[in-house]
């Protein structure tokens, strides 16, 4: 198994892994009611996707 020779520097190790990051998710404005949300998701204040309806918002209904 080989082994490196010499100690390899911190500056080389994070310019190694430099793309190993979080991102921020990227948001796009809802149609609806122009809230921040993920593209191709729900918004999640007014339920709506791609121009309908896909979830209802709002407080639960109690069975009777």
């Amino acid at each position: 198994m080989p082994v490196p020779k010499q100690k390899s520097a911190k500056s080389l190790q994070g310019r190694r892994s430099s793309h190993i990051r979080t991102r921020k998710p990227k948001m796009t404005e809802c149609p609806q009611c122009h809230s921040p949300r993920l593209p191709h998701h729900v918004c999640l204040s007014c339920g709506y996707y791609k121009g309908r309806e896909a979830i209802v918002i709002g407080k639960p209904e109690l069975p009777e």
